[in-house]
């Protein structure tokens, strides 16, 4: 048996790093995504009035945008940043209660925990989806991933990983939604974003670290 040949064989995990990789925005894209939330919590803490803080967040999500525009670089994260403020804002100025802009976080969260719940049971798991969004090769057959019984057994593990990153979100958040506590809802948001994201993605990546799944195993 070649071993050079075994080691250098594709495997379901390297697979998964490397979509995994792609589809996170880094530290950058993870700034971009904190950046409104802090605009608006230090603006409720400073002002103590609603529109004001929503105009901040909305401010700084604006300059990011053009920052990256500018620099002729994707937008994509940025965009996504943009319309999460615009929602948020929209829920704050319409019932005036500045904890209402993190509701939408909060419904979203219990969404995609369900969701994810739901994927795994049903052998759909979400991050096979990641998976196929970040393979060109997949342009044609994006549902491709599923004929293969060991990339959907790994995936249906890293969903679970997803699941309990929601469910953290949601244990923390909603009580503080219903106290009208805002500033600790904001740094909450901030902690449960990027940097619960690396702690899910380590997770992860243990997980991955410790498997060998042949690419080929169907």
């Amino acid at each position: 048996m070649d071993t050079e040949a075994v080691v250098d064989a594709p495997t379901v995990e390297g697979l998964i790093k490397e979509r995994l990789s792609a589809a996170l925005g880094g530290w950058r894209g993870s700034l971009e995504t904190a950046l409104p939330t802090a605009a608006f919590v230090v603006a409720w803490v400073w002002a103590h009035d609603v529109r004001t803080a929503v105009y901040a967040a909305v401010a700084v999500a604006v300059v990011l945008l053009v920052v990256r525009l500018a620099m002729r670089q994707t937008p994509r994260y940025v965009f996504s940043a943009v319309i999460a403020t615009a929602i948020a804002a929209f829920f704050a100025l319409r019932s005036g209660q500045a904890q209402d802009a993190f509701l939408p976080g909060i419904l979203g969260s219990i969404g995609f925990g369900l969701l994810s719940i739901v994927s795994v049971l049903g052998r759909w798991p979400l991050v096979g989806f990641i998976v196929a969004a970040g393979d060109p090769a997949m342009a044609e057959d994006p549902l491709g991933w599923r004929r293969n019984a060991a990339l959907v057994r790994v995936c249906n593990r890293l969903t679970l990983v997803l699941v309990g990153l929601y469910a953290v979100r949601v244990a923390i958040m909603l009580p503080l939604y219903f106290a009208g506590q805002v500033a600790l809802l904001g740094v909450s948001k901030i902690v449960l974003g990027w940097p619960a994201y690396l702690a899910a993605v380590a997770v992860m990546g243990l997980i991955l670290v410790r498997g060998n799944t042949a690419l080929s195993d169907d």
